[in-house]
């Protein structure tokens, strides 16, 4: 039996992931973080995600980024309604690190060799944390940083939405059976998870489903 910590945001990519991941054999561990982002929605989200596609246990770890600020998601700072230019200030200083360090630490307890995330970085903001040079980076730190690598294990860490559009994000999505009204992308959902509509997030997620052809089931408040 081959284990894989999946990292669950609650959002349409890391579910299609961990359909993926699923289809590929593994047994999963669903991992969320609490990172002090503003609002709850999501993390409910990947409860919902979690239990609906079969994860063997699904975890909340609590990492409060809070405290640092810096971010339009952890901090005082508006939500812009457009993306602009550069790296916009949704960016939450180093998460995808922090969030891969977590799920590498699962990993290890659970002796799983294999992580995956959402990440992409063809319709996507701008990160600096969701391009291929740094998961590839992160898979290097992962083997040398680690009692399983230096050991002998091979830990991979896996991206499989990098190269695809929103668009292919969908309609692999609904190839995998995958309730897309369950998710919540937005970065200023409300308490009931219903997305605002105007954030980068929601641009995104919104053009995905028209190009693909898709009824869009995002609920919007």
């Amino acid at each position: 039996m081959r284990y894989a910590v999946v990292l669950v945001s609650g959002g349409m990519d890391s579910a299609v992931t961990l359909a993926i991941a699923r289809e590929r054999g593994f047994t999963c561990y669903a991992l969320s973080v609490d990172y002090g982002q503003r609002h709850s929605s999501e993390l409910q989200a990947a409860q919902r995600v979690a239990l609906a596609l079969g994860a063997k246990a699904h975890k909340t770890v609590h990492v409060d980024l809070r405290s640092i600020g810096g971010s339009a998601l952890t901090d005082d700072i508006a939500v812009p309604d457009d993306g602009g230019s550069g790296i916009p200030v949704t960016y939450v200083p180093a998460r995808n690190t922090i969030m891969l360090s977590v799920a590498l630490g699962w990993a290890e307890v659970l002796g799983a060799q294999d992580i995956f995330c959402g990440v992409n970085a063809v319709d996507y903001s701008g990160y600096p944390d969701c391009r291929p040079a740094f998961v590839d980076a992160f898979e290097k730190l992962a083997n040398l940083a680690t009692k399983a690598g230096v050991e002998g294990a091979r830990l991979r860490v896996h991206a499989p939405l990098m190269n695809l559009g929103k668009a292919d994000i969908v309609r692999e999505g609904q190839r995998l059976g995958i309730d897309f009204a369950a998710t919540v992308s937005c970065y200023q959902a409300d308490a009931d998870g219903r997305a605002c509509g105007h954030c980068d997030a929601c641009r995104l997620r919104a053009d995905g489903f028209r190009v693909a052809g898709v009824a869009d089931p995002t609920r919007y408040r």
